[in-house]
């Protein structure tokens, strides 16, 4: 008799991950998704439940970094045996999407925000003039991860011109619905209500105080996560989630929710700024030479543009920038690869010193 599924098709379990875990299942392994992660440990709902599972030294030893590691929104194989203290994440089974940031720092690594989304809400409040330049930001990391970005503009009932916030968002979420929201009014939640649904997995994404965690206590109908007023001092927003979490929504589907995070590194990817600027990348097309930079070069479409007003300076120098960004993250990955590849072949050469020492061969 097969297993009662109910669990796992509640948090997403589909035919598509049927299928992937096939072959773990045959070796008695268990499907769940990856509910909570903590350093550490993590969080999972399989058929049974909610537990807390570790992930396996094996699994530990064979990642290359955070990235190959269980993360909020994964579909795992675990090891659920009666004589184990906690169920041991075996694999991750082949994500479909990933929201990704880079390390804004020296280290080359890439962190998984959330996992396996169909949907990420870019939230930005407009009780002031929305932050053009994180909206880039975030719509590239979201159209990056393989998922559909939407922009969430919150607080609208203390924006001082409702109108002209839209018109400033719209003007860089190209392709992309930008919805309006007071998150206390529940008619204003209707349309992210209506792209999480059955089987759809959707996150939030944006700054402290955007007011994430109240849209998801309005679209739940309880006061589910914790909210604060933003600092009176300099209008910032105070830490309220302070870890990614899976969360059931009513009716079907899942969000998760994320910390606010003031750095956003890009990954050494370009493709996820192209599908952010489809504009500057439209224009390019004009150029004369077909890797122009948009800088000095003669016959630059893009600078024409801006020097006929078509296209806004600040646009292009916001895509610049994130292309810098993209392309100083690929190098210190380059540099990460070629790193972690000269230690394994020390670690060759020296077993093989070893073994020619010891069978007297050398």
């Amino acid at each position: 008799m097969s297993p009662d599924t109910s669990e796992l098709e509640a948090v997403g379990y589909s035919d598509h991950w049927r299928a992937l875990f096939k072959p773990h299942g045959a070796v008695g392994l268990t499907a769940a998704r990856v509910v909570r992660s903590d350093r550490g440990s993590s969080l999972i709902c399989a058929a049974s439940g909610v537990t807390r599972a570790k992930v396996t030294a094996r699994l530990l030893k064979a990642s290359a970094g955070s990235l190959d590691l269980p993360a909020v929104g994964d579909w795992v194989a675990a090891l659920t045996r009666a004589d184990l203290d906690v169920p041991l994440i075996e694999a991750v089974l082949p994500r479909t999407s990933a929201i990704t940031r880079g390390d804004p720092g020296r280290s080359s690594d890439v962190q998984v925000l959330a996992a396996n989304v169909d949907v990420v809400f870019v939230v930005h409040p407009i009780a002031e003039a929305p932050n053009l330049r994180r909206i880039e930001r975030e719509l590239s990391l979201a159209w990056e991860s393989g998922a559909v970005p939407v922009v969430v503009l919150t607080k609208a009932d203390l924006s001082p011109d409702v109108a002209s916030a839209r018109a400033a968002a719209e003007s860089v979420a190209l392709g992309v619905d930008v919805v309006v929201t007071n998150a206390r009014a529940a008619g204003d939640l209707e349309p992210l209500r209506a792209r999480v649904s059955p089987g759809r997995t959707a996150v939030l994404i944006g700054p402290s105080g955007a007011g994430k965690s109240t849209i998801i206590n309005g679209l739940l109908g309880e006061q589910r996560q914790a909210t604060r007023d933003v600092r009176v001092s300099d209008g910032r927003g105070r830490h309220t989630t302070v870890a990614r979490e899976l969360i059931r929504m009513p009716g079907g589907g899942v969000l998760i929710d994320t910390p606010g995070l003031r750095a956003l590194g890009l990954t050494g990817s370009e493709q996820g700024i192209a599908s952010a600027f489809p504009d500057v990348e439209e224009i390019a097309r004009g150029c004369r030479f077909g890797d122009c930079s948009h800088g000095d070069e003669p016959g630059c479409a893009v600078r024409s543009a801006v020097e006929s007003g078509a296209l806004p300076a600040e646009r292009l120098d916001s895509y610049h920038k994130l292309m810098r960004e993209a392309q100083f993250a690929a190098a210190k990955s380059d540099v990460r690869l070629r790193a972690a590849e000269e230690r394994k072949w020390k670690v060759i050469s020296k077993a093989a010193k070893e073994f020619y020492k010891l069978t007297g061969r050398g």
